[in-house]
């Protein structure tokens, strides 16, 4: 393993307990949602000044966050109110929420979007049994241009689009489900066109490239799936099992999908060792688990979960935030 130097970190100023629930990378540097209501975006080169940009949303409680156009830095936002917000991070505070999508009551607790398509997704908590995928086109219409209620028969906990089809959208649910759907398609009959059964509650889910993707459930079981003409029938391709038997850790924060089809990083980390660990998930022949050149966050965020990593590949830099209400910059020694 090749450790990592914290060489930058923010810690959200409050006495009570406040957790980073997720950073979302952007052109201009790390955005982050947190326990306190709140939207930052933080100077990748100096965290320890605190965000520039410091927003507080209306969600009633903000679950999830997902970047609309990374290089424009608009944010979209949601929780527990079933609103979803637009957020211009080049705006000053007063002009930020630059969208308010409405007409779903539910909490959203997943979100998918696309600048491309015009699009903004939402997954809902199942509630008087029925779970929802809304979806927006932000051009014309506060309300939602389709409504799913069919596709999961409990909560949606994850939403991704297909990295070159913007029509395609993955959903994962606690239902133990990953679906493949095709959003032209307003018949609920006919909108799944794959479906992979993970068999377990699904934390996390996306593609890997055109054709493959990725579960882990919320009990740490990964495995592939493929919606090639020659994997119909929906098994896993490659099932790695158990991550915290299969790398000694205790939960996954997520897996992070590299660009240009360069494989995938499995964030893994172990509270009691105050350690988290970036393994490369690659394909050669097959898919496999590089634990040789898998790189370390030495003290991590103490003995709290790390919940968001990114990367910035061209500063070579690691961000992580925690349940210890730290962002931290990571970087290899000088």
């Amino acid at each position: 393993m090749y450790p990592l130097t914290c060489v930058d970190g923010y810690r959200i100023p409050v006495r009570e307990e406040v957790y980073v629930l997720d950073i979302i990378p952007l052109t201009s540097g790390p955005a982050t949602i947190s326990s306190d209501q709140k939207l930052a975006l933080f100077n990748p080169t100096s965290l320890k000044t605190g965000p520039h940009i410091d927003l507080i949303t209306r969600h009633s409680n903000i679950a999830c966050a997902k970047a609309f156009d990374v290089g424009s830095a608009i944010v979209c936002t949601a929780g527990e109110d079933g609103s979803v917000s637009m957020w211009d991070l080049r705006q000053d505070a007063r002009q930020a929420e630059v969208a308010r999508l409405t007409d779903n009551r539910a909490p959203v607790l997943s979100l998918a979007c696309s600048g491309a398509g015009f699009s903004v997704v939402a997954g809902t908590e199942l509630q008087d049994h029925q779970a929802s995928i809304l979806v927006w086109d932000v051009r014309s219409t506060p309300t939602p241009k389709l409504h799913y209620k069919e596709v999961h028969s409990d909560d949606v906990t994850e939403l991704n689009f297909h990295p070159s089809d913007h029509n395609i959208l993955l959903s994962g649910s606690t239902d133990g489900l990953v679906n493949i759907c095709d959003t032209r398609i307003t018949d609920e009959d006919e909108v799944v066109v794959q479906t992979f059964n993970h068999d377990a509650s699904i934390h996390h889910a996306a593609f890997l490239n055109d054709t493959e993707v990725f579960a882990i459930s919320h009990d740490e079981k990964l495995a592939l799936y493929d919606m090639a003409e020659n994997h119909e029938n929906g098994a896993a391709t490659a099932d790695f099992g158990d991550m915290r038997s299969v790398l000694g850790c205790q939960y996954v924060a997520n897996v992070i999908v590299k660009a240009n089809g360069a494989g995938a990083v499995i964030g893994a980390g172990a509270h009691d060792q105050q350690a988290f660990e970036m393994i490369h998930l690659n394909k050669g022949q097959n898919w496999n688990m590089d634990r040789e050149s898998s790189v370390g966050l030495p003290g991590a965020h103490s003995s709290e979960i790390v919940r968001s990593f990114c990367f910035y590949d061209e500063a070579q830099t690691v961000f992580s935030a925690g349940e210890d209400g730290y962002i931290k910059a990571w970087r290899p020694n000088a």
